[in-house]
């Protein structure tokens, strides 16, 4: 049965809903993901500064919905929830509802996880989260389900009451989401720290026992984060002869191996692909196991043919958004598998994609945008550029690089590694997600001071912590020019986040193999 304040918001709703200023902007959207939500009865708005005026404006607070291609509770809240009419209308009479696609735009999918972990102590996708209207934080989690009148945390009864504490409880509303703010801006200024051997040892350690846990408890199926902590584990095999570390990793592989066989015919999402199949390779080299090698090459066969730009291969850009830090990682893998298992075919359809990828989004003393193409067409661009864009770029380009001797590819490496300190070094140690802005040629708007917030990563998500592979290219580009310059940048990117380590577990994989890398004798 409803509740009376129930029915009096839903009444209320209705005949907002006939008049409101909001309409569902989706149809018009660059990805594929975003333009889907365009038939919800949720009247969606980009990302951007129009959003926060409007609420700001119409006095409500926004929700922020984060979600994402291959993340299967994405797929199933919107399914369950925002196809409801109720939840609908309830959103549109009392919010400003948001909606991003975490591959466009994971500045900002990174920047309100990072809350939601200060919030609510949790990590996943998606992402709820409302905010005032310039843009802080204030209440947020991942998955909500749409009833829940039990624990009062179904959307149904979450909805108008984060409204209404809204409404009557602004100045601790506002109060608590500077504190929150305040906490994304400076949380990473608070763990520089040391790289010390037993520092190193330690979280690795950790790693080593939360992978066991998550293969007895089959979750380490397979992700890039899974994959990235099999592969430290393995490295540290081949440096220490830890057998330990190689017996968790065993089994870590044998279960992905097992779980890719048992669904035969359902591809994982692409990048998770791209990480089993980089990690097969490295697991032939380390073991020899033959079970390994031809894994390996039957996904990086599969890998290459559907590369974009290479060889004929792959869909055309018009069709849908090509993410450039995702795509040089897919066509790192690739690169690197091909070669590692001798399948020099895969190898070049891998160099010719990362020719094509460089042609469409680098260009030199400007780095790389993040997105090509999109369902408008060729035209439709991103030219921002993220550091998560730059430096898996020059990840790509150092390993063409490695395997062709070709110069041009280390020429894009440190054009790249140049701009990183022109705009997106902090002076207090790391490099921020986005770059410095332009200065402002009017008055700088004031309205919404938290869309300007730039934050900074350093461990695992959805693709390797941004700043952990900056320190790995930056290692690897002293080892290439013998230029120690390079070594000393990476380790002071890498202090800038050792504090954090402890409690990071399997997202600081990516970070303990760049500091194995970069620290002399850790």
């Amino acid at each position: 049965m409803r509740s009376p304040l129930l029915l009096l918001v839903l009444g209320a709703a209705a005949c907002i809903a006939e008049r409101g200023p909001l309409s569902n902007r989706m149809a018009h959207s660059a990805t594929n993901y975003l333009a889907r939500a365009a038939r919800q009865p949720v009247r969606w708005q980009p990302w951007g500064r129009d959003a926060f005026v409007l609420a700001a404006k119409l006095d409500r607070p926004v929700l922020l919905y984060v979600g994402g291609e291959g993340c299967r509770w994405c797929a199933e809240t919107d399914r369950a929830i925002y196809t409801d009419p109720e939840i609908g209308t309830l959103i549109n009479a009392l919010f400003v509802p948001i909606r991003v696609d975490r591959d466009e735009r994971p500045d900002v999918a990174q920047r309100y996880q990072t809350a939601v972990e200060r919030l609510a102590g949790l990590h996943g996708w998606p992402l709820t989260v409302f905010l005032t209207a310039d843009g802080a934080p204030f209440f947020g989690g991942t998955y909500f389900p749409a009833d829940d009148p039990v624990t009062g945390r179904g959307l149904k009864q979450l909805l108008p009451e984060v409204a209404r504490s809204y409404h009557d409880q602004r100045s601790v509303i506002v109060q608590h989401a500077a504190l929150v703010r305040q906490l994304m801006l400076t949380g990473n200024d608070a763990s520089r720290g040391v790289l010390r051997t037993g520092l190193i040892q330690g979280a690795i350690a950790a790693v080593r026992s939360e992978l066991d846990d998550a293969v007895r408890s089959r979750a380490a199926a397979g992700s890039v984060m899974h994959a990235a902590a099999v592969s430290l584990l393995l490295t540290e095999y081949a440096r220490t002869r830890d057998t330990l570390s190689l017996a968790v990793a065993r089994r870590a592989l044998y279960l992905m191996l097992d779980t890719a066989a048992a669904s035969a015919g359902e591809d994982p999402p692409r990048l998770v692909r791209a990480a089993l199949t980089g990690l097969f390779a490295q697991a032939w080299v380390v073991t020899g196991e033959a079970r390994f090698r031809d894994s390996g090459r039957a996904w990086v066969r599969s890998l290459a043919g559907d590369l974009r730009w290479g060889s004929g291969h792959g869909e055309s850009t018009a069709e849908r958004a090509v993410f450039v830090d995702q795509e040089a990682y897919v066509i790192e893998a690739a690169l690197m598998a091909g070669a590692t298992l001798g399948d020099d075919g895969a190898e070049q359809r891998a160099q010719s994609a990362l020719d094509g990828l460089l042609q469409r989004a680098y260009a030199r003393g400007w780095g790389v945008r993040h997105s090509v193409g999109g369902i408008l067409g060729p035209a439709a661009t991103t030219s921002h550029g993220l550091l998560q864009d730059q430096v898996q770029v020059a990840s790509a380009c150092l390993a063409a690089h490695q395997l062709s001797g070709e110069r041009h590819y280390l020429d894009v490496a440190l054009d790249l590694i140049t701009l990183l300190d022109r705009g997106y070094a902090d002076s207090l140690g790391g490099y921020y997600d986005t770059a410095a802005p332009a200065p402002p040629a009017s008055a700088p708007d004031v309205a919404t001071p938290a869309l300007a917030d730039r934050t900074k990563h350093a461990f695992d998500d959805m693709l390797p912590g941004a700043n952990a592979v900056a320190a790995r290219v930056l290692t690897r580009l002293a080892e290439v020019t013998g230029d120690p310059s390079y070594r000393r940048r990476a380790e002071a990117t890498l202090e800038a986040f050792a504090g954090g380590i402890a409690g990071s577990g399997l997202r600081a994989s990516t970070f303990l193999s760049a500091a194995r890398e970069t620290v002399a004798n850790p």
